[in-house]
């Protein structure tokens, strides 16, 4: 349990913080990298658990340099592990994509005013000998960073637990196909049938034994038709221990998998499902959805392969990201590195779709 029904146990740790006062007692209550710079913000040594994460940035002369929230990294370390368990842009790993920030509240991450400036994780995060937290920095200016770890010290690691981790995924554009290839939006929402999950958009690939907590999608709808530009109608696949299609947890739609219905915009916030962006009119634009298994954690003894449609039948030509989050035995399998910032960068042109071909304007 965690929650209020807890606060009647007696606790055996003892609670605290790093933070990023100012050890002068000054009012520089932050931290400053340089463009490239990459700074260990945290090095916690013996067994604990940190329970709460809060940052808060700006650029050079503290304005916020555009789509600063894709540019910066956020790695975790435990245990003296060489590989980050934790791996992904900023504004990602703390919910929201597309390189913005926006007021939300779910039961793990929160975004708070102003206009979601405020990250806030409350993923709980055990460690048996260390938690080492780096921030890269990858913007053009100079970054200004606040930052509170709250984290419980412990005498002794906790007993039965795994380990942390997350994961960022892009791909632009997903492969499917062109308007031109239908008869009509009718064709192009239930044409084709889906009897592999092969070519579905993978949201985690994870070997060893663990379980998988939920993800936050962010698609960039890059269709231009007024006829049909609903990008979802893509059902989930999660395979677990090499399970073969069709596997024993297959959804009905994106939307579903969200736990909403029929093609929503109405932007809503719950402790385990939300959207956060609902996109312009007829789903035009940028959307952003999460997906939390908090009370319904997917189990896996061997590897577990998350995955979705891309429209029905992996139709659909989008910018997909997400950020998968999950608990495992360590050691994890080596995440690859971030690919590099101009790769990360959200699109903010007007795009065209043609020839199955990206084109800006």
């Amino acid at each position: 349990m965690d929650g209020l029904e807890n606060l009647i146990y007696k606790r055996k740790g003892k609670r605290k913080r790093v933070s990023s006062y100012d050890r002068t007692g000054g009012n520089d209550d932050r931290v400053y990298l340089e463009p490239g710079e990459a700074m260990v913000i945290a090095d916690i040594k013996g067994a604990g658990i940190i329970n709460h994460i809060w940052m808060t940035h700006q650029n050079g002369d503290f304005k916020e340099e555009k789509y600063s929230l894709r540019k910066i990294q956020l790695k975790i370390y435990w245990d003296g592990e060489d590989n980050p368990s934790v791996l992904a842009p900023l504004g990602d790993f703390f919910g929201m994509g597309h390189g913005i920030s926006k007021n939300f509240v779910s039961a793990p991450l929160q975004m708070s005013p102003a206009d979601g400036k405020a990250l806030n994780s409350w993923w709980q995060m055990p460690f048996s000998s260390e938690a080492k937290i780096v921030i890269v920095n990858e913007c053009e200016e100079r970054l200004i960073l606040y930052f509170y770890i709250d984290y419980e010290e412990l005498e002794a690691p906790l007993a039965n637990t795994l380990r942390f981790n997350a994961a960022w995924h892009r791909e632009l554009p997903t492969k499917g196909h062109k308007e031109s290839d239908f008869i009509d939006h009718n064709d192009w929402c239930f044409g084709g049938n889906n009897t592999t999950g092969d070519e579905n958009y993978v949201i985690l690939e994870a070997e060893g034994r663990g379980h998988y907590c939920g993800c936050n999608i962010n698609i960039h709808n890059l269709n231009t038709s007024s006829l049909w530009d609903w990008p979802g109608e893509g059902d989930d696949m999660i395979f677990v221990d090499d399970e073969k299609w069709p596997p024993n947890i297959h959804g009905t739609g994106t939307e579903d998998y969200v736990n909403m219905a029929w093609c929503p915009r109405e932007e809503y916030n719950a402790p385990y499902h939300g959207l956060i962006l609902g996109g312009d009119d007829n789903w035009k634009g940028k959307i952003t959805y999460y997906r939390y298994h908090i009370l319904d954690p997917i189990t896996f003894e061997r590897n577990i392969r998350v995955t979705i449609e891309h429209g029905h039948n992996n139709n659909r030509s989008d910018d997909w990201s997400s950020t998968a989050y999950w608990y495992q035995e360590a050691p994890h399998k080596p995440k690859p590195e971030l690919p590099k910032v101009e790769d990360r960068l959200p699109i903010d042109e007007e795009v065209f779709i043609r020839s199955g071909e990206i084109r800006t304007k």
